[in-house]
């Protein structure tokens, strides 16, 4: 929950310390199975972050709200 933010209308993960060929089996999972929109961001450099689209949250939300606290909601931007 708490590496993560709201950014966009959209959520982007701070996936920093992982390899890139991690950051693309994450991202391929979270197409594939959950049907999301998802890009790669540079964040700095040899450093990538996964954005999830503004499109993907009604989607995002309803699988990952139930399973939250409600004081990250916020991360959601609910």
């Amino acid at each position: 929950m708490g590496d993560g933010t709201y950014k966009s209308q959209g959520l982007l993960l701070c996936t920093d310390s992982n390899t890139i060929q991690d950051i693309v089996r994450l991202m391929n999972a979270l197409t594939i199975r959950y049907d999301l929109k998802c890009t790669m961001h540079n964040a700095n450099p040899g450093q990538y972050r996964i954005y999830i689209s503004r499109k993907s949250m009604p989607k995002l939300i309803s699988i990952v709200k139930p399973h939250m606290a409600p004081c990250m909601l916020f991360k959601l931007g609910l």
